[in-house]
């Protein structure tokens, strides 16, 4: 192989799956005229940009996964090479791919008491196995970012809590669950994403720490990723002007933070990732195109996310990388790629899904996750209610058909949404938070969030909350509500085990 070839196994372009079929031959022409190395897939242009345009939604079209199936089919046939086929999937396909089994975000498994690594690791390998046989290598996840700042706009849901140990522990367990599923998995946003209030989509966001306080909290899970044998780290577009010598810099392309920090101080000698290079924090800085791609790898990456100017990165690479660095770099994407099998690439068929085995192991996860957080249920008292007419349910962000609503009447042999709220004496509030994102108080319009709190102080309620925990401090004093139930999630299973504390 040529530099020029060796340099383009760092591309990982992003693909999108629902898109035009000029994008896909154009696609195709970049395959064939730069010899990428990989690429990433992403469900839509539409979904990608929501970020971007501050949008919650994903857009909802059916056939994703054969779609997808089809197209790694399609670019693999064409490539000289064998591609690296890579996905950004935390809780599992769904992220990307409707009517793909999808598993408790990392804040729920945060949330499991008595720490089960064991059960993170089979989520892990359970995400791993799905995605393997959806002709995936690569997962770009899980985030060991600790969420130290309640109003980050960007982490949230996606990080396992705010203990640095719990977080280090859980995201090792669900890298080790993956690798054990036989596909790559990567620690992601170093040097930490969890304290910043800028989404890096959009801007730069910058932590102003001191190194010590970033190395007892931020740097801590990939220290112990890296002590533990982790073999990839995704690094983020944020700032961390104690790391980088006073400089704002984005850590995807600052060399003290990367090949500095990580590789020489932290001792981590496994494989480098730059998140999207696309993303503003970054995107915006270098007009030229192709001077970020170069100044990424300068800083130490050694594999290239959708980059948006390939050919003109590949060349800057080649203008000004020595040739020991280009040759050390592919030397580890060539192995990488050996390990994780893409050169015995065969073509794939759709893979089936064991939903049973899913259902299952989700209720087996909900009995460890949904929890009372405050107060207590009298369910001896609740039957009373409900026989005499004064107990109500009500659904906020639902509807009378959830598993939850229809749980709750057969237990009490009677339609409880039917009961007036002032018929009754006490009042189950079942809410199904709209967005996992805070955007908009997590989808949450402010009558009905107002009304729920008015609810609260007038009448004794029971709160179950079925989403983002997050989302609780917009419900004003939690100490209101005779007591609270968080359901993380409203998986139906979670669903179901919230019904039996009733």
């Amino acid at each position: 192989m040529n530099f020029h070839q060796k340099i383009a196994q760092c591309f990982s372009p992003a693909a999108f799956i629902h898109d035009s079929e000029e994008n896909y031959q154009a696609l195709e022409k970049l395959i064939l005229e730069q010899e990428i190395g990989g690429l990433t897939f992403f469900h839509s242009r539409h979904s990608a940009a929501a970020n971007f345009e501050k949008r919650a939604e994903v857009l909802d079209v059916s056939g994703t996964l054969e779609k997808m199936i089809a197209l790694i089919n399609r670019y693999q046939a064409i490539s000289k090479t064998p591609l690296l086929i890579s996905i950004d999937g935390e809780y599992g396909l769904a992220m990307r791919i409707e009517k793909t089994p999808q598993y408790p975000f990392a804040i729920t498994l945060g949330a499991i008491e008595n720490h089960e690594a064991d059960l993170v690791e089979e989520v892990g390998y359970r995400i791993g196995l799905d995605m393997k046989a959806a002709g995936i290598h690569l997962n770009l996840a899980p985030c060991s970012d600790v969420n130290t700042n309640p109003n980050n706009p960007v982490i949230g849901y996606r990080s396992f809590g705010t203990d640095p140990q719990k977080v280090a522990e859980n995201s090792l367990a669900m890298y080790q669950g993956m690798k054990k599923a036989g596909i790559g998995a990567c620690l992601k946003h170093f040097p930490g994403h969890g304290d910043t209030q800028t989404d890096s989509h959009l801007g730069l966001p910058v932590i102003q720490k001191s190194k010590e306080e970033l190395k007892k909290e931020e740097l801590f899970p990939f220290q112990f990723g890296i002590d533990n044998g982790v073999e990839m780290i995704m690094v983020g577009h944020l700032a961390a002007p104690a790391l980088s010598g006073g400089k704002e810099i984005a850590a995807s392309i600052s060399r003290e933070i990367i090949t500095d920090l990580l590789k020489v101080e932290m001792g981590f000698d496994g494989i480098v990732i730059s998140d999207a290079l696309n993303m503003k924090a970054v995107a915006d800085l270098f007009p030229e195109p192709g001077q970020l791609e170069w100044e990424a790898f300068h800083a130490g990456n050694d594999i290239l996310c959708f980059s948006d100017h390939v050919k003109e990165g590949i060349e800057q690479i080649s203008k000004n990388a020595a040739e020991e660095e280009i040759e050390a770099v592919f030397n580890k994407v060539w192995a990488l790629k050996e390990k994780l099998g893409v050169f015995d690439f065969k073509s794939l068929e759709m893979p089936e899904f064991d939903w049973n085995s899913h259902s299952e192991f989700q209720a087996n996860l909900a009995k460890k996750y949904v929890s009372v957080i405050s107060g207590k249920i009298d369910s001896e008292e609740l039957k009373r209610l409900a026989s005499q007419g004064k107990l109500s349910h009500q659904c906020f962000f639902g509807n009378n058909d959830t598993t939850f609503s229809k749980i709750l009447n057969q237990k009490y042999a009677s339609d409880i949404t039917k009961i007036s709220i002032d018929k009754a004496e006490k009042v189950i509030i079942s809410l199904f938070v709209p967005s996992h994102k805070p955007l908009n108080q997590f989808g949450m319009d402010k009558e009905t969030v107002d009304k729920i709190k008015n609810l609260a102080q007038t009448k004794s309620c029971i709160l179950v909350h079925f989403g983002n925990p997050l989302a609780l401090k917009h419900l004003g004093d939690l100490a209101d509500f005779e007591a609270v139930i968080c359901g993380y999630q409203a998986f139906e299973e979670a669903q179901e085990v919230a019904s039996h504390f009733f």
